[in-house]
């Protein structure tokens, strides 16, 4: 169930992200979250909300743009399926790995 957008981001924040990934900071932008790397200050991911529930669409940093992180059109999920994915997937973590 969809709650205020500071539910969101609560609950993105709240995640229990890979130590190995080394955490994210969540800050507002663009309709949406955007979630840098603690260790890099690199992007990661940004979540959209789409007004439907805890719907979001999930985009990825790449060639100084953000973009659809598949081959077909937008991913769209629920939040908690939208973290695991970023938090699961290498590619979100590109510029998180290494200081850009």
């Amino acid at each position: 169930m969809a709650g205020s957008p500071d539910d969101m981001r609560a609950r993105i924040e709240a995640y229990p992200w890979p130590p190995q990934r080394g955490g994210v900071e969540v800050r507002r932008a663009n309709k949406g979250y955007t979630l840098y790397s603690l260790r890099t200050g690199g992007p990661v991911a940004r979540l959209r909300p789409t007004g439907q529930g805890d719907r979001v669409q999930v985009l990825w940093w790449r060639r100084d743009a953000w973009g659809n992180p598949g081959p077909f059109d937008r991913e769209v999920m629920p939040l908690d399926e939208a973290l695991t994915f970023v938090a699961t997937e290498g590619f979100f973590w590109i510029h998180g790995i290494h200081a850009s």
